[in-house]
């Protein structure tokens, strides 16, 4: 497997991490549970480290929004379908826009 495919797969874990940190952070309610607050740290650096590993062979524009729109959309979903929050037209259409500007931005790089 070539390092730039190696690259790729450790830039989306480390967004599915990203998401991993955030649904951690909401549920140490302000880092006062000590498993969330935990995972929250051991999520944050794995997601940062994939991230530092990746952005060695692919471009840093492309990597850096491709990391933060995977952690978007999946925040996004989380949100929606474990804590209700609401889907609204509007957020649904910019969910939408965001993910076809990661794929644009993968298709070019």
């Amino acid at each position: 497997m070539s390092s730039a495919v190696i690259s790729w797969i450790a830039l989306i874990v480390a967004g599915l991490l990203e998401v991993g940190w955030a649904i951690a952070l909401k549920s140490s309610a302000g880092f006062s549970r000590l498993g969330p607050s935990l995972a929250f740290v051991v999520l944050l650096l794995g997601s940062m480290g994939l991230l530092a590993y990746a952005i060695r062979t692919l471009p840093l524009g492309t990597a850096y929004a491709l990391w933060t729109g995977i952690g978007v959309l999946g925040s996004v979903l989380c949100g929606v379908l474990l804590w209700g929050e609401p889907l609204s037209l509007l957020r649904a259409i910019s969910v939408i826009l965001l993910l076809a500007g990661m794929v644009g931005l993968k298709l070019t790089a």
